[in-house]
């Protein structure tokens, strides 16, 4: 996008910094620290890489759920993360608090076929807080503290672009 036509109100995330910021009027209004993934930037399916480029908010998930809900494909468990329940379950990758999953704008980039966004399951999501190091550490999506997500999630709508970039 050019930009003179930049949406009014959007996210933009930047994988060299492992910020969030979501902007309004061309100002930043919020920042966050983030985690994206440990494989860098990419668009391929199964690379567990962190897809590049502008996405939107296609769904939002976990509305009026509890803080650390847990979260398997796109439903809460009826878990809440604790520390005894991490060690239980050392190998899980967890999706806590709240879900905003990303569908890909741009047509073979990360729209359609082998690099869809949405068909790769990249989200925007809630994390234990303690593995939130300042460090791509994902496998794909984009953490966040559980609070930060919550925050965000309150202040956007379905719909909302997101642009990520290097």
């Amino acid at each position: 996008m050019h930009c003179d036509t930049l949406p009014k109100r959007y996210i933009e995330v930047c994988i060299a910094t492992q910020t969030l910021d979501l902007i309004a009027d061309r100002v930043v209004i919020q920042s966050y620290p983030i985690s994206t993934a440990k494989n860098g930037a990419g668009e391929l399916m199964g690379s567990e890489c962190t897809p590049r480029g502008w996405h939107k908010i296609r769904a939002k998930i976990g509305a009026g759920q509890p803080l650390n809900t847990v979260f398997v494909g796109r439903r809460a468990t009826g878990e809440i993360y604790t520390a005894e329940l991490g060690q239980e379950n050392p190998d899980r990758d967890w999706i806590l608090t709240r879900i905003l999953w990303l569908g890909g704008l741009e047509a073979g980039f990360n729209r359609y076929g082998v690099v869809d966004s949405t068909w790769r399951y990249i989200y925007i999501h809630g994390c234990p807080d303690h593995l939130m190091q300042g460090k791509p550490e994902s496998h794909g999506c984009i953490r966040m503290h559980n609070a930060d997500v919550l925050d965000l999630f309150n202040q956007v709508n379905i719909g909302v672009h997101v642009w990520i970039h290097t």
